[in-house]
């Protein structure tokens, strides 16, 4: 349950609408000098959903991201939590060494039953500045021009891409649970998925995408913050079963419907940067939460790698420090101090149990329940919500309840994912 811990801060959220640079050139396009595309004028958009690039890596499971693409189409699907009459998408190269040409891409709404197919009359060709090509810098991101495209919350959204030539490694997201697909030349205006013989569990490129409407733009989209467990590990593939998803969903139902954003990468870390996990909390915080369009509420349930690699011999757990209580909240802070200077509400989540996973032993038991017990009583965060109690097995409270175990006594199932979405309070959000 999240306790109210601050409910005398009421803290108006701001957020930044992510556009391409006026005049971008197809090629040797530049970003903003932040390293984030300037904000169009007039522009009112409301990411609908987003998730976190990673460099390069093979780390966790085989994909496409250290060879890249060559002379291929690429198709990802994802689930929008906000609708609109007007989508944009938002690409990044955050982690490429070269410049990434786009030769062409749509956007289209999903064919339910049939893989990597799209509903007929529904593909948009997108642009960017105008162009139907363009290049991103290394290191560089960008956002599409508007395309008329008439979504509901919860629709199903296919983003395809064209990548005529050699991309070189690919910025990418690694765990996914839903399917992406590739085919050979370009079929970026294809309705059918025939095409797509090759397919993944991970996304390539693409950031997020946005919808805007005739509505007053909103400003209270909620960023889900952390690791694996935010990201859906275990969570049933194409079925949207994250605790993001049940979150959204829960919202929708009590009739205060808002966009969702999961902000997980499996793996990472509050501390330390890692090469297959991404980059510890503070350095992606603001690129991964605060910076969505729309963005007022973050969530935070992070610490468990810190705490736990300790724990285990895995080879891409290493190099992993042996972490105290103190380190962990210390970081944890930084992270306040970020969201309330961009005027974010901020809301911490107790670890949840370990007990028999990989991630357990004596230390992590106890800095894991330090640091609970600092989420619990120093108000320090706006609000919180404690996964811990909720999840736990009554008989053991070290441990996830049996119900809500995936398997491996650290990630839940779709049911302790749902079970977590019920543990959050609403109206602190």
């Amino acid at each position: 349950m999240i306790s109210r811990a601050r409910t005398s801060l009421a803290l108006t959220a701001s957020a930044a609408a992510l556009t391409l640079t006026a005049g971008l050139a197809v090629s040797g396009a530049q970003a903003a000098p932040s390293g984030r595309p300037e904000a169009g004028k007039g522009a009112a958009w409301t990411a609908a959903w987003a998730t976190s690039p990673q460099r390069p890596s093979t780390g966790f499971k085989p994909n496409w991201s250290e060879a890249g693409f060559d002379g291929q189409t690429l198709r990802q699907v994802v689930r929008v939590t906000e609708g609109g009459d007007r989508a944009r998408i938002r690409l990044s190269n955050a982690y490429g060494s070269s410049p990434l040409r786009i030769a062409g891409a749509t956007i289209a709404r999903t064919e339910k039953g049939a893989p990597a197919s799209v509903r007929k009359g529904t593909v948009r060709r997108l642009t960017f500045g105008g162009r139907a090509s363009v290049t991103i810098p290394a290191h560089g991101q960008l956002a599409s021009d508007a395309a008329g495209l008439d979504l509901d919350a919860f629709e199903s959204v296919t983003v395809t891409l064209h990548l005529a030539g050699t991309t070189g490694p690919a910025t990418f997201h690694a765990q996914s649970f839903a399917t992406s697909y590739r085919a050979k030349g370009d079929h970026a205006g294809d309705t059918a998925g025939t095409a797509f013989g090759e397919s993944t569990e991970s996304w390539y490129y693409l950031a997020g995408v946005d919808v805007g409407g005739t509505e007053r733009p909103r400003r209270d989209g909620v960023a889900l913050f952390g690791d694996s467990i935010t990201d859906g590990f275990a969570s049933t593939a194409d079925r949207d079963r994250r605790w993001s998803d049940a979150l959204a969903e829960r919202l929708a139902k009590s009739g205060d419907r808002r966009p969702v954003l999961n902000s997980g990468i499996g793996g990472n870390l509050v501390l330390n940067d890692s090469a297959w996990y991404g980059e510890k909390s503070a350095n992606r915080f603001a690129r991964d939460v605060l910076d969505q369009p729309g963005v007022g509420t973050a969530v935070v349930l992070e610490g468990v790698n810190d705490i736990g690699f300790s724990e285990t011999d895995q080879p891409t757990y290493k190099p992993a420090p042996v972490v105290s209580a103190h380190e962990l909240i210390e970081a944890h802070r930084e992270l306040i101090r970020q969201a309330r200077a961009k005027g974010v509400r901020v809301v911490g989540a107790t670890l949840l149990p370990l007990g028999g996973s990989d991630h357990y032993g004596k230390h992590a038991a106890a800095v894991s329940d330090a640091f609970n017990h600092w989420v619990r009583t120093s108000g320090e965060y706006d609000a919180y919500i404690d996964f811990d109690k909720a999840l736990a097995d009554p008989e053991d409270p070290e441990r996830i309840a049996p119900a809500y175990d995936s398997g491996d006594h650290l990630h839940p199932n779709d049911a302790g994912y749902r079970a977590m979405a019920r543990a959050v309070d609403l109206d602190a959000l």
